[in-house]
């Protein structure tokens, strides 16, 4: 069973690989065996992922990349396949909660819409287009996977982030069904309030126990629990499942946790 899930011989891209679950994901494709490509705006922050996984004796290399940007996508697939000359792996894990500001839905800016669409929706769209030519091109299958959110499944009013991670839920489908006959599996990690690197002090660290109290297990997610579940979807451990949404959150959803500020405004009736 162990076999099924080495990466050996394989080649990825990680996208937001310069900390949080972008970085622990690569850092666990590297030790299942796969040669990874740590892409990020933050030069300073691959360049960090980098040398952690050549540490570890694991084989990577950077690439600074916007992932709104499709003509950079494309570039950063090309260097991986100028690399390592393959793409096997594609984690198109970048994103952000997008423009801040308190507006009512109606008051929402075009930009700010725009921007938010761009980094969690569009960014992912490219990315797997993009590995999915090169793919399709080798002949010999692959898998792309996406990082969503909980919100998705929620919403709040934050709602131009759950409505671009909403798209990108359905995006999955969609295109699992399109590249299944090429032997691409395509997923999705949906994981729930996650710590993106350790507490650095003890108001953060009753900041996030109170956090946890509201889910089952009675904890937040750690950020290098998101590995072990990438590296069987990108194994062959995996092959049967495609199309697919997996939740990591402890419970939140199934437990009922609600939607930030939200009650309910339904006047009961009087049966008595």
């Amino acid at each position: 069973m162990l076999d099924e899930l080495k990466l050996d011989g394989r080649a990825a891209v990680v996208t937001g690989a310069g900390r949080g679950l972008g970085k622990a994901m690569a850092k666990a494709l590297a030790e299942a065996g796969a040669r990874v490509v740590c892409a990020a705006r933050t030069q300073a922050q691959i360049d960090e992922t980098v040398a952690e996984i050549a540490a570890a004796g694991g084989e990577a290399i950077t690439f600074q990349c916007d992932v709104t940007d499709s003509a950079r996508v494309d570039q950063m697939v090309g260097a991986c396949v100028d690399t390592y000359g393959q793409i096997d792996i594609m984690i198109a894990n970048a994103g952000g909660g997008g423009v801040s500001g308190n507006w009512e839905f109606w008051e929402y800016p075009d930009d700010a819409f725009e921007t938010v669409l761009a980094t969690n929706l569009k960014s992912n769209f490219y990315c797997a287009r993009s590995a999915a030519r090169y793919m399709v091109d080798r002949g010999a299958g692959g898998v792309i996977i996406h990082t969503a959110s909980g919100t998705a499944m929620r919403g709040n009013r934050s709602f131009a982030y759950p409505t671009a991670k909403g798209g990108q839920l359905s995006l999955v489908k969609s295109t699992a069904t399109m590249l299944a006959p090429y032997g691409i599996r395509v997923n999705s990690i949906v994981p729930g309030f996650v710590a993106q690197q350790e507490a650095t002090d003890d108001r953060e660290r009753q900041t996030r126990a109170q956090r946890g109290a509201r889910i089952p297990v009675r904890r937040i997610g750690e950020w290098w629990e998101l590995g072990p579940l990438a590296v069987y979807l990108a194994s062959d451990a995996s092959q049967y499942v495609t199309g697919q949404a997996f939740i990591i959150d402890g419970g939140g959803l199934a437990g009922g946790l609600g939607p930030v500020e939200y009650a309910p405004r339904q006047e009961l009736e009087d049966r008595s």
